[in-house]
């Protein structure tokens, strides 16, 4: 952009034109010719959610045609693998001792085609002996019946491991209070749903493992890889192809991706896997899955003196990611953006015969903001005040420098007042409580609700907060960024180009971006917790910055001048001596220069960071209920989310209508059900609510930018924000618009009949 700053302007993704042409290339679409006449695998999964198994007999399988082979854990020899947050829960990747959930794979099918491979899978025949499944979180924690045996309980991690003691008395702790309220708010599991179920094939050359899988973390995954395949690192290459979502279910790797190498190496041919959209929501990952025991208490004039937090996280039947989130996501920003002087939070993560859970997007943190934002709505509701002026009072002040709260977490900086202040004046707060008012009084059948919620959350947390990038310029003038992020729809072409193009002065258009390739990009940290700006983007600046200096140096020779005289004209992409810009250096120019001297226009570098970074914001909605039938209508979303420095606002933007969407979702439509046998009774999409484009408004999105003194760019993360900040304000509206009719809380996905059953309760 001549005479002017690339970054802070809407610049159109690069991504767009092959996504919306040609299509992406996915796992399942790969026309590699090394996987020519690859064999295809299916896997046999658990129709019992909790038992033992007696007996597998593959002898029918084998007879079908077109098999090659059925491997169970037995027969590969598979050894249980111990959980790293509990040793007790360890379990093989074909379930071997027992099934804990329905869909855990116990066998694998390779055929000559997948109809094939499907058709003889049907035809394995696993012996049960049934046990009592465990769906409810408490009946687990009471249960004798455990769902890892040595582990000697089905609560597999609390905060006492982390050396904090257990909740005081609440009586006692609440005793100076005028006012307490409480509640028990359930944060109620989902599923991922990305548009991409899981895929992968994997081939060998040799000793040398080459997979394909659909991942936010190739470099990450690595390890399991090759420890799963028994191989030294060198002999393992994980690539992503493009990834059609991921929403945190695609960081860690499953089973049956950890096995295909096993099977293609036994096999002695390639081997692709692709699973069902109905093996997906049985499988895949699930998020949130929270019960929440919330006390929240203090004067009668509104000021917050004490919270307490018991947070019960579902597991799921594996002890993994899902564990953590608890006491790794939601204790540390249970305070959200309230100055509270005593606090106490406890955590328990229990396993359930159901889908392992994991990351989801904000993996923990919406389930800390949901819960001291309703408290703030049942505070308010109790003595009197608005929601807004009763989140107001509470507020911490605005600060530069960084802020500890009473729970011990260091925030950067922070508005959250200024936040506030925005999304109610665009969303003319005090009209629409007019207009509630007047519905109110007309008795009219739809109600309006009215939703406030103000999050802080944390992103770049991830240890090693650092990211690696590299550039190289080759002889035509263009240049390719290696990059240990993965993008899976974030625009991280466009952003990483603008930030390369703003320094070198190399068109945006000339960048090509490679990731997500262990052989080319050895190290990196993947894309989740909304990390990929602040680290991999600032790391791209940085190294951008150096090859510019290393360029300069050698323009200096060329051009027979000081290094101190030679500029850079990001105009026109050429380094030339002051006051002669007639005789310049091109980034070609210097590329096959440094050729010549046996060396090349090549960095790499490494950005870490000095802290995690906390994005902030403030949200409103505006719902109307008929209280008729329950059916409720979402009519407004105001967002002001602050992400710090903005490099490209139509990807910000981007992002924050994602969010919004699924937060919106899971506050009025999703839930993953189970029945009394652990059966899942949301195994396709017809049975699963997953929101459209149908169920929404136009979102409204107010702009504001606090930045941050942790990286050089001044950026935060964006990508869960909007997730945070909807839920809450969504669900929150809707007991809103029910308040006057004695409903005092409606536990989440606010569905017709759930809001119908609330009313027609408070009635009676």
């Amino acid at each position: 952009m001549a005479g002017g700053s690339i970054l802070g302007n809407r610049v159109q993704r690069k991504e767009d034109p092959k996504f919306l042409t040609t299509g992406g290339v996915y796992a399942d679409d790969l026309q590699d010719p090394r996987l020519a006449g690859a064999a295809q695998a299916a896997f046999v999964r658990s129709t019992v959610a909790h038992g033992t198994i007696e007996s597998i007999d593959v002898s029918g399988a084998l007879e079908m045609p077109g098999v090659l082979a059925v491997h169970t854990a037995e027969s590969l020899g598979l050894q249980p693998i111990p959980s790293p947050f509990n040793p007790a829960a360890a379990r093989t990747l074909l379930a071997s001792d027992k099934v804990r959930y329905v869909g855990e794979p116990i066998a694998v099918v390779v055929a000559d085609t997948m109809e094939q491979a499907t058709d003889a899978a049907e035809m394995v025949f696993v012996d049960y002996e049934f046990l009592t499944a465990h769906t409810d979180l408490e009946a687990a924690l009471a249960s004798d019946v455990h769902i890892y045996d040595a582990a000697g309980s089905n609560a597999v991690f609390d905060t006492t491991a982390l050396g904090l003691p257990e909740n005081t008395d609440a009586a006692e702790y609440f005793k100076d209070c005028d006012v307490v309220v409480s509640g028990r708010f359930l944060n109620q599991r989902v599923a991922p749903c990305p548009l991409e179920p899981r895929a992968s094939a994997a081939m060998w050359e040799g000793d040398k493992l080459t997979q394909w899988v659909s991942t936010q973390h190739a470099q990450g995954i690595k390890d399991p890889f090759v420890a799963a395949n028994g191989v030294e690192p060198e002999n393992v290459r994980i690539i992503t192809p493009d990834v059609g979502g991921g929403f945190g279910a695609k960081i860690d790797p499953y089973p049956e991706e950890m096995l295909l190498g096993v099977v293609a190496k036994a096999l002695g041919r390639p081997v692709r896997w692709r699973e069902t959209r109905s093996e997906s929501m049985m499988s895949l990952g699930h998020g949130r899955a929270q019960l929440q025991y919330v006390t929240l208490g203090g004067t009668a004039d509104g000021n917050v003196t004490h919270y307490q937090l018991h947070a019960i996280q579902d597991s799921g039947a594996a002890v993994g990611m899902g564990t953590i989130l608890a006491p790794f996501m939601t204790r540390p920003m249970a305070a959200g953006v309230y100055d509270i002087p005593n606090m106490e939070v406890r955590t328990t993560s229990v396993v359930t015969n159901t889908t392992p859970t994991t990351a989801y997007r904000g993996a923990g943190r919406p389930e800390a903001t949901a819960a001291i934002e309703r408290a703030m709505d049942l505070y308010a509701a109790e003595i009197d005040m608005d929601p807004a002026d009763v989140r107001r009072k509470n507020l911490i002040p605005k600060f530069m420098e960084p802020y500890t709260t009473t729970i011990g977490q260091t925030y950067d900086v922070g508005d959250f007042e200024g936040a506030l202040d925005k999304a109610l004046e665009k969303a003319n707060y005090s009209e629409l409580r007019e207009q509630q008012a007047a519905r109110r009084a007309s008795g009219d059948s739809k109600q309006l609700g009215i939703g406030v919620s103000i999050y802080v959350e944390i992103t770049g947390g991830v240890d090693p907060k650092q990211e690696d990038a590299r550039i190289e310029v080759h002889d035509d003038g263009t240049a390719t960024i290696y990059t240990g992020t993965t993008p899976q729809g974030q625009g991280h072409d466009t952003a990483w180009s603008m930030i390369a193009s703003e320094q070198t002065g190399i068109p945006m258009d000339k960048f090509s971006l490679v990731f997500g390739d262990t052989d080319l990009v050895a190290t990196g940290g993947g894309t989740m917790g909304s990390r990929s700006l602040q680290q991999g983007g600032v790391a791209v600046d940085k190294v951008s910055q150096e090859l510019v200096d290393k360029a300069q140096k050698l323009a200096a020779q060329l051009l027979e001048a000081d290094e101190a005289d030679v500029v850079l004209d990001k105009d026109s992409g050429a380094f030339h001596v002051v006051g002669t810009p007639a005789v310049s250096k091109t980034w070609a120019d210097l590329a096959v220069a440094a050729k010549q001297q046996n060396d090349a226009l090549d960095l790499q570098t490494t950005f870490v960071a000095e802290t995690a970074t906390f994005p902030f914001g403030a949200h409103v909605s505006v719902v109307e209920v008929d209280t008729e039938t329950g059916q409720v209508k979402h009519l407004r979303q105001v967002a002001c989310d602050d992400a710090g420095k903005v490099v490209n606002p139509l990807l910000l933007d981007g992002q924050i209508h994602g969010g919004i969407a699924q937060g919106t979702a899971q506050a009025l439509l999703e839930e993953v059900r189970y029945d009394e046998d652990g059966n899942p009774v949301t195994s396709n999409l017809a049975d699963y609510g997953m929101i459209s484009a149908a169920e929404l408004p136009s979102f409204e999105v107010v702009h504001m930018e606090t930045p941050t003194w942790a990286n050089p760019l001044g950026v935060k993360g964006i990508g869960e924000s909007g997730t945070i900040g909807s839920t809450p304000a969504v669900q929150s509206a809707v007991c809103d618009a029910l308040k006057h009719l004695g409903v005092r809380h409606v536990d989440m996905p606010a569905t017709a009949e759930r809001v119908w059953k609330a009313i027609a309760d408070a009635a009676n």
